[in-house]
């Protein structure tokens, strides 16, 4: 079924979908059960998480929202946008001279305002004083991302460590020997945790004469991915039920993040 609408901004330019296809094709064209294209969905699902509307408030001219719901889910659920983001970041960092594989990594986290829908499973962050779900993330150097786990905010950035370092070391091919954090990861069981997945911690400390915003050395590139996914209204706030999806969205977002980088199109 070929499209006839205006094109939104959003939408995907052929080189992207060139891309794209071999990772989001989990059955056939010719498949009975599809009824609307593939790229019409996923362009769908582009806009939706760039404008961040509810789904039943979708624009007539996309596919229909639960068409482009479920077939989110099945994406989610086969890990496409986390395949397509560690493939993607490879070739930026190859493009840029860089080693495929880096060898250090950044690690912070935010924390998202909770909603209605994601309520049942927020908590309190007493530092930022707000009631939500906090992202943690790993990025590389360039602030591609390496690793994402979606936890309450009460959750500790240190008690996340083991396991995004396991992470980042699996997506990487156990290359990365460094990672720089802020002094929310200070500790000796945290470093310990770490170096069990052969990774040093370096704490990045403020100024002891801090006044004012002051850039610090390394932090600043996890700073700037979380600005980057902050673009996206969807994930301004928490609206999903489950922390899957929310992990799964930011994947995406940095997926479009990255190919706009490629075609020129951020």
């Amino acid at each position: 079924m070929a499209t006839t609408r205006k094109a939104y901004p959003s939408d995907v330019s052929d080189l992207e979908w060139e891309f794209c296809v071999p990772y989001l094709t989990l059955m056939t064209e010719r498949a009975p059960q599809r009824k609307y294209p593939l790229r019409e969905i996923f362009n769908a699902l582009r806009w939706f998480i760039r404008a961040g509307c509810p789904w039943r408030m979708m624009p007539n001219d996309l596919p229909p929202w639960g068409v482009v719901q479920q077939q989110t889910q099945r994406w989610l659920r086969a890990g496409c946008f986390e395949a397509m983001a560690h493939d993607l970041r490879v070739i930026l960092r190859e493009a840029g001279e860089r080693d495929g594989a880096p060898t250090a990594a950044i690690l912070d986290s935010r924390t998202l305002q909770s909603t209605p829908e994601s309520g049942g499973r927020a908590g309190f962050d007493g530092h930022k004083k707000r009631k939500g779900s906090k992202v943690h993330a790993a990025v590389d150097t360039l602030g591609h991302l390496l690793a994402l786990k979606v936890t309450a905010a009460n959750e500790q950035d240190r008690a996340q460590v083991a396991e995004l370092s396991q992470a980042v070391q699996k997506a990487t091919g156990q290359s990365v020997k460094i990672a720089f954090v802020d002094q929310g990861y200070t500790g000796q069981e945290v470093a310990e945790r770490a170096a069990e997945h052969g990774i040093e911690l370096s704490v990045v400390k403020h100024h002891k004469a801090k006044r004012g915003f002051v850039l610090l050395p390394r932090r600043w590139v996890v700073e700037r991915s979380f600005a980057w996914s902050a673009r996206f209204r969807r994930l301004a706030r928490d609206y999903e039920r489950l922390a899957t999806t929310l992990a799964g969205y930011h994947w995406l977002a940095f997926v479009t993040l990255m190919l706009g980088f490629i075609c020129g199109k951020s």
